[in-house]
C-alpha cells in the first residue's frame, strides 16, 4: 500500500502517522461513495469497456475482483464509470453494477467491449466463466448495445490451447484476422485459421468460431476508433499498475477506495479518443462499412 500512498500524497507518504493515514482512508471512502452515486445523465456514453480485475485479496476461499467499467462520452473523454467488488464475475454481480449505472442516468452505449465467453476470468483457475456473466447481464439490462469481443483476450485464450511451439505462427495468423482492412478479408483469414487448426485443436476452434460475428463488430464503426474498440486495453493497461500498488490493503473496502483514488489519478493523464469528432455520427446512427461512412444516393446527389 506504500506505493499507492506515494502516488496519492507524494514523497511525504513515508512520514505519515497511522492516525493521518486512517483519516485519509476515511476521506477517500467518502469520496468513493459520492463518486459512485453521481449522475451520469449529462453525457452521451458512446462506447464502454468492461472487465473483471482480480486482486490478491481473498474473501474466505475466493479471490475478490473489481468489476470495472470505463466509458467514453460524445466529446471523446474517457472516464471510469464503475469500480465495484464481487467474489466472482457472476451475472448477478454485473447486473447490479449495470442497474446502478442505469439508475445514475447512463444511456445504453452504441458498443460494449469485453472479453469473450469462455475465456480466462483472471483468477488463475482456467474456468473462464466470468465473461459469460457480463454478457448475460448486458444483454438483459442494455439490449440495444452492440457487442465487441476483445481480441487480446481471445488471442491469449486460443494460444493457451496450443503447444508453445505452435503459438508464434498461430498468433501471427490471428493477428491477420483482426488487422484485415475489411470484414470480408477478416472472414477469409478467419476461415483459413479454422481450417488450419480445427482437426488438431477442435476445442480452441469451437471457442473462436462461436464469437465470429462479435469479434468483427468493430468494422461497423469509424476506422479511427478501431485501435480502441477492438480490445479492452483501456482497463487492463491501467489496472495492471493499480493492482500492484494496492498490495497491503487488508479488506475489500480498502481495496476499492484505493483503486478509486488511483484511477482518478490515471484519468488525469488520459487524452481524448482518437477521432473523437466521429462520435457524433455514431450517436446519430450513421452507417459505416469497413470503417468508412456509407454515403447514400440522396447524399451524393446533394
Amino acid at each position: 500500500m506504500g506505493a499507492a500512498l506515494k502516488v496519492l500524497v507524494g514523497n511525504d507518504a513515508e512520514g505519515l502517522s497511522a492516525s493521518t493515514i486512517s483519516r485519509l482512508k476515511k476521506e477517500w471512502g467518502k469520496q468513493y461513495d459520492e463518486w459512485r452515486s453521481a449522475s451520469l445523465s449529462k453525457d452521451q456514453w458512446v462506447y464502454i469497456w468492461a472487465d473483471g480485475i482480480y486482486s490478491g485479496l481473498r474473501a474466505e476461499k475466493e479471490k475478490l475482483c473489481a468489476l470495472v467499467i470505463i466509458g467514453v462520452n460524445e466529446r471523446g473523454q474517457k472516464q471510469f464509470l464503475a469500480i465495484e467488488d464481487g467474489t466472482r464475475e457472476s451475472t448477478q454481480s454485473w447486473r447490479e453494477v449495470l442497474l446502478q449505472l442505469k439508475d445514475r442516468g447512463m444511456n445504453s452505449s452504441q458498443l460494449t467491449v469485453g472479453e469473450g465467453e469462455g475465456e480466462a476470468d483472471g483468477d488463475g483457475d482456467g474456468d473462464g466463466d466470468g465473461a459469460m456473466g457480463f454478457w448475460s447481464a448486458i444483454e438483459e439490462i442494455c439490449p440495444e448495445t452492440r457487442h465487441q469481443r476483445c481480441w487480446v483476450h481471445k488471442t491469449a485464450n486460443i494460444l493457451n490451447h496450443l503447444p508453445k511451439t505452435a503459438q508464434p505462427k498461430a498468433k501471427k495468423a490471428l493477428h491477420q484476422i483482426w488487422m484485415a482492412e475489411t470484414r470480408t478479408n477478416a472472414g477469409n483469414a478467419f476461415d483459413l485459421f479454422i481450417d488450419s487448426y480445427d482437426a488438431k485443436y477442435p476445442k480452441a476452434m469451437a471457442n473462436l468460431r462461436k464469437d465470429r460475428e462479435e469479434l468483427r463488430t468493430f468494422y461497423d464503426f469509424p476506422i479511427m476508433h478501431w485501435q480502441s474498440i477492438r480490445i479492452s486495453n483501456p482497463i487492463e493497461s491501467n489496472f495492471g499498475t493499480i493492482c500492484h500498488r494496492i498490495k497491503g490493503c487488508l479488506n475489500r473496502n480498502g481495496m476499492l477506495h484505493m483503486m478509486f483514488k488511483l484511477s482518478q489519478c490515471a484519468e488525469q493523464k488520459w487524452i481524448r479518443l482518437r477521432g473523437f469528432d466521429y462520435l457524433a455520427k455514431v450517436i446519430e446512427g450513421v452507417k459505416f462499412k469497413d470503417g468508412i461512412e456509407v454515403i447514400s444516393v440522396n447524399q451524393m446527389a446533394v
